[in-house]
């Protein structure tokens, strides 16, 4: 297939959530990336898009990359300055590679661009996937939306630092008062 249809196999589309928003999906998962000529907004898989970043880089369009869990950052480092999203594809959903993918490229990378959780994504990891880094979600066929955006919303501090919020919250919060602030 030269790209990931839209629609799944009963007709439905998947859900993207951008931020804490539903939003229309304007980007093309090209399985294969020599098939992205000429879409204006194309994830590739990151291995086409390093070999080939001399001429997918070269027009005026937005390219985005994707990538598995157990993929190696270090391929796609070069990129990261010239990529708009990278979406990290979660195959099960216990497969927490993905997280750690997210977080790497935030942290150790400084990767600020979008980055997109794709794949199996379950409603109850939402907030996790938030802390790790993503920005948006690509939720699959019959998950319930409204559900997904309280499920981003039903925790909303936590003890441990994140990437979202670095210091935990004995660092943010000053002891015997909840409501005063560490500086």
């Amino acid at each position: 297939a030269a790209s990931v249809s839209r629609r799944s196999r009963n007709g439905c589309m998947p859900t993207l959530i951008r931020g804490r928003d539903i939003v229309a999906d304007d980007w093309t998962v090209c399985e294969d990336g020599a098939r992205a000529t000429g879409i204006a907004r194309a994830i590739v898989p990151a291995a086409y898009a390093a070999a080939n970043s001399a001429t997918l880089f070269a027009g005026d369009r937005d390219i985005g990359v994707w990538l598995s869990g157990d993929a190696e950052l270090d391929d796609i480092v070069d990129l990261l300055d010239r990529v708009s999203l990278i979406a990290i594809h979660f195959p099960a959903f216990n497969d927490g590679r993905g997280l750690s993918l997210a977080v790497l490229l935030r942290t150790r990378f400084g990767y600020t661009g979008e980055l997109r959780a794709i794949g199996d994504v379950h409603t109850d990891i939402l907030h996790y996937l938030h802390r790790c880094g993503f920005d948006s979600y690509l939720l699959p066929d019959g998950r319930d939306p409204a559900t997904a955006l309280a499920a981003l919303g039903s925790l909303t501090d936590f003890y441990q630092g994140s990437v979202v919020q670095p210091l935990p919250a004995f660092r943010r919060v000053a002891r015997g008062n909840a409501s005063t602030k560490v500086a």
